[in-house]
């Protein structure tokens, strides 16, 4: 190769490259990020604007069509220039981060030139067809033409970042928002997505700047979803089994007042998850599916939204039962319909303001559900999650507090002399028990939950998350019901009457 020669592998050449290649430099990133933030400011407010980012790509595009019909490579600190011949097959490895294969070529005689940018994603914005920003460029951007027409060629990159999900392979379409440019998956396809080698293999069928974009926070490990789906699965069980015991008990436990409002607690904080567990399944079928369906993944994550505070304001419920009984005198103060009125209102009113209002001031903006059609609420655009993340905890906080006051009140407290005394005591030691179980446990998930937030790279936090999270069933079924002694008692004299029938 003789780069004195040629104007366009000559040093004037190897010195546009490496000038191209300091635009993109992780230092330059957030004055792209402000000349993309204006596109998008265009694109929103219908403003005829130029971008500068796709402008860029556009110029190192034509650069490659005009060089000489020889075979090179040049590589510089943040470029891979290569152009090579074939005939028959092509597959070759560049920047030890992308392999290109083209499987044909008719026999022909064919030229194709690659350029393979380290820090591209600095420049060009992860937008899509849907205008999205909140994606992430998770590969390098490769550039391809060729001399001929090829229509299959496959490209496997290695993932740059493994928390992130849901990659789609996607090439710059400098046509979309009026020529503003963004990403578009039209004519490519994902054909593996190996986690162990963390690499995404596409197929195109057509040439241009390719990459893969990938969703934040949504880390794709085989054994979270098994820990996940095992445990809802032990959940939803152990809740069916926790109503089929308030049901055969119920007609035992209406005589003595308390006894019979901690129990409708317990059945709605059971019915609360259950449904929450069936909208969470729901949910995930929609989220995986290959045509997304924005509305129907929004009507999910509401009633997952829904239940899940329903859940946890039945929680403050009972703990507010437990307060009121152990603060006042036994027999007085409001009457049981009262009580009940009151706890309703609570366990379900409050959850349906909450979750009506966040998706009206957030679903007008896309901000409601996550990207990518991920049916849960949005943390990157609205930060619409913490609709439920402060709510929750504020509760594990309150419950805490009422748990102590009420310990030292049933410590201070003489014995009942009376029976009845005597029963209402039991009842009420048996919900500070089982509050003091399950107000950690479910604050111990709902923190962990939180801790994804601050550290999403954390794999130990999202098992010990999924582990929490998915058996919160199985924790309501032992510390709610069957903790309680006149529970099982009740229970195995109908399961011995039975028996003998």
């Amino acid at each position: 190769m003789d780069i004195k020669c040629n104007i366009v592998l000559s040093s004037v050449q190897i010195n546009v490259l490496i000038t191209a290649g300091v635009l993109t430099i992780n230092g330059t990133k957030q004055t792209w990020n402000t000349l993309n933030t204006n596109d998008t400011k265009s694109i929103s407010n219908n403003t005829d604007a130029e971008s500068v980012s796709s402008s860029f790509l556009d110029s190192l595009e034509t650069i490659t069509s005009h060089l000489v019909n020889t075979t090179f490579d040049i590589t510089t600190d943040f470029i891979q220039l290569n152009r090579t011949t074939f005939t028959d097959t092509f597959n070759a490895e560049f920047n030890s981060s992308v392999t290109i294969e083209i499987p044909e070529s008719n026999g022909d005689n064919k030229t194709i030139t690659m350029i393979v940018f380290n820090s591209l994603d600095n420049v060009l914005p992860a937008r899509d067809e849907a205008n999205s920003s909140l994606n992430s460029i998770n590969g390098r951007v490769v550039l391809v033409q060729s001399s001929g027409q090829i229509n299959n060629i496959s490209f496997t990159f290695d993932i740059l970042n493994d928390t992130l999900g849901n990659p789609e392979c996607v090439f710059w379409n400098f046509s979309l928002f009026d020529g503003l440019g963004g990403w578009d998956g039209k004519g490519c396809e994902l054909v593996l997505n190996i986690n162990e080698t963390e690499t995404v293999t596409c197929n195109c069928n057509h040439l241009t700047s390719f990459s893969i974009l990938m969703s934040p926070n949504s880390p794709k490990k085989l054994y979270l979803d098994i820990i996940t789906y095992i445990g809802v699965g032990i959940s939803m069980g152990s809740l069916v089994i926790c109503l089929i015991i308030e049901g055969l008990i119920w007609r035992k436990i209406r005589n003595n007042e308390t006894s019979y409002l901690r129990h409708v607690a317990i059945v709605n904080i059971a019915v609360s998850l259950l449904i929450a567990n069936i909208w969470f399944i729901i949910g995930a079928a929609i989220s995986d599916a290959e045509v997304k369906n924005p509305p129907a993944c929004t009507a999910a994550t509401f009633f997952i939204h829904f239940f899940y505070l329903a859940l946890f304001f039945w929680m403050l419920a009972s703990a507010m039962l437990l307060l009121y009984r152990t603060t006042s005198v036994f027999g007085g103060g409001l009457s049981k319909a009262s009580m009940l009125a009151i706890g309703f209102f609570l366990g379900y009113g409050a959850p349906v303001i909450i979750a009506t209002v966040t998706i009206a001031a957030t679903a007008p903006d896309n901000g409601y559900i996550r990207e990518n059609t991920i049916c849960w609420l949005n943390w990157d655009k609205s930060k619409a999650l913490l609709a439920f993340v402060i709510p929750a905890l504020s509760i594990v906080v309150m419950n805490l507090i009422i748990l102590v006051v009420v310990l030292y009140k049933i410590i201070r407290r003489r014995v009942g002399t009376t029976a009845a005394q005597a029963e209402e005591r039991h009842v009420l030691v048996v919900i500070a028990n089982s509050l003091a179980v399950l107000t950690p446990v479910f604050g111990i998930t709902w923190g962990l939950g939180a801790g994804i937030l601050a550290d999403p790279t954390n794999e130990g936090i999202h098992i010990a998350f999924a582990f929490f999270n998915s058996l919160q069933g199985f924790f309501i079924l032992v510390f709610g019901t069957l903790l309680d002694g006149k529970v099982r008692a009740v229970s195995n004299s109908i399961m011995v009457t039975t028996l003998q029938k």
